[in-house]
């Protein structure tokens, strides 16, 4: 109800007056959260990618609809052999500062995210690349020293000027993107717009505003302020929203999933049956249907059903509230009494709360009791990186490439362990991680969908985490971005094409 006074307040507000429609003012997006590094070597939460990715480009990028790899800074590739990639750069192309992109650009980006003293994140995805070689023809060869599928599409990741790419994270670094930044401050970053030769030149600078308060989100946008909500109003607003005088609300099938984070270490989610009872007992449905406002699919698996790497899971999710609650009461009667309640990490997002605590009675009304803890991203991605959780609520935002799965899943991929990845469920199993590594290195497709389906299957018979639903992409527009359109993934360079 609180909610929906404050829609009302916007739509009286709104009458009183008429929108900023001001054609010289930036267009502004505003978002949850602050936006934490403008470095895409370090950046891997979801608004640092999007913010990055404008303002820097990689030679390859994806294509909003299929999410397949489409030249980008490259103008072509070929394959050679197997092994050797040749790819040619586009003519024109400069970086913010002028400097034109050169092949050597492009090798020493993939040196340095490879060179573990720069302690890069994405060094997992050069780690196949035995060398690159940069042509006098304005091209590069990639020659592989193992087998890696995913290679055009890694290739996204942006490149930088050669005496950049091996600067200290944070440090300042020249872009190929559509926009520059001019002025960032905790909750603002001004962008305006470049001519660098791999997209045109955008019609309208742009500010990324960070605005915690869904409320005032809807207030900004619906006063004028304020022009693309992408992903950050709170679905149960949408109903209330549409058809108000100046905003749109735009919507399309997401490629992305939220799911719950099990610690598979700890009792006693270290038992599958636990884990399964965990999964059962959830309604997603009902969650879809009021939380949701009907704006997301349920999830049978970690891939929505349109993916071509969704494999032949069940078209729906497998619950048994009784099934679970006899678990959770066997719980009791073979290890004593019931411990503290079990602790639901959780965003501080007020739009998430609701969720994460409608997933903790639905555990607790089966029998395992369980409490919400929110924390800021922050704090809460140091406490799973670390294991000191139990539960948590997360979203995977951009399932493009399915060997991102080897990030999440495989037993080398566990934080504090030496290798590269985000494996906090701690899950270690031997076979899934030999299918992983057979996938990234299938080069054809059809035995890579094969591959992971039998990856689908076995994380379903595991149930290291508990796929909950897939969301739809949801923005909320004023009448000056009425052109923009979200992809797949989310992200917002639709933006550098409002005429």
């Amino acid at each position: 109800m609180r909610n929906l006074l404050w829609v009302l307040c916007a739509a009286l507000l709104f009458a009183c007056r008429q929108p900023n429609t001001d054609s010289a003012r930036p267009l502004e997006i505003v978002v949850p959260s602050s936006v934490s590094t403008l470095d895409p070597r370090f950046s891997t939460q979801s608004i640092d990618v999007k913010v990055t990715r404008l303002i820097h480009a990689g030679l390859v990028g994806l294509d909003p609809q299929t999410l397949q790899p489409v030249p980008y800074a490259a103008q072509s590739w070929r394959f050679v052999d197997p092994s050797t990639l040749q790819l040619m750069l586009k003519g024109g192309v400069r970086f913010h500062s002028g400097r034109p992109l050169r092949p050597n650009d492009v090798c020493a980006t993939l040196r340095a995210l490879g060179d573990p003293a720069l302690g890069s994140p994405y060094r997992s995805i050069v780690e196949a690349i035995d060398r690159c070689e940069p042509r006098p023809d304005n091209s590069v060869v990639i020659h592989l020293g193992s087998a890696r599928a995913t290679l055009l599409t890694d290739l996204e990741m942006p490149i930088l000027r050669e005496d950049q790419a091996g600067a200290p994270a944070g440090s300042p670094l020249d872009g190929l993107g559509p926009y520059q930044v001019t002025t960032r401050d905790d909750d603002r970053v001004e962008l305006t717009p470049s001519n660098t030769g791999v997209l045109p030149k955008p019609a309208h600078a742009l500010t990324v505003r960070t605005i915690r308060d869904a409320n005032v989100r809807v207030l900004r946008l619906m006063a004028g302020r304020s022009d693309i909500a992408p992903n950050s109003i709170p679905l149960t607003l949408l109903p209330a929203l549409e058809g108000q005088p100046g905003v749109t609300v735009t919507a399309r099938l997401g490629a992305n999933v939220t799911y719950l984070l099990l610690h598979n270490e700890r009792s006693p989610l270290d038992r599958r049956a636990v884990r399964w009872a965990i999964s059962q007992a959830i309604d997603r449905d009902l969650i879809v249907r009021t939380l949701l406002a009907g704006r997301a699919q349920a999830a049978f698996g970690l891939f929505p059903p349109q993916h071509w790497a969704a494999g032949s899971a069940p078209q729906e999710p497998l619950m048994d509230a009784g099934k679970a609650r006899s678990v959770f009461g066997g719980l009791r009667s073979t290890d004593g009494p019931m411990p503290e309640p079990i602790t639901l990490l959780t965003s501080t997002d007020r739009s998430r709360l609701p969720i994460a605590r409608a997933v903790a009675q639905m555990l607790s009304d089966a029998g395992l009791p369980t409490q919400v803890a929110p924390l800021d991203s922050g704090a809460l991605f140091e406490r799973l990186d670390r294991g000191d959780y139990q539960i948590a609520i997360l979203q995977m935002p951009e399932l493009t490439e399915p060997n991102v799965l080897r990030w999440f899943f495989h037993q080398s991929a566990v934080p504090g362990e030496g290798g590269v990845g985000k494996n906090r469920a701690r899950y270690r199993s031997a076979r899934t991680s030999e299918l992983l590594d057979q996938a990234q290195a299938e080069p054809s497709h059809e035995k890579r969908a094969a591959l992971y389906a039998a990856v689908a299957a076995m994380l379903q018979q595991d149930m290291p985490v508990v796929p909950l639903w897939h969301e739809d992409q949801v923005a909320v527009l004023s009448p000056r971005a009425r052109g923009f359109a979200l992809s797949a993934e989310g992200r917002w360079l639709a933006a550098a094409a409002i005429p």
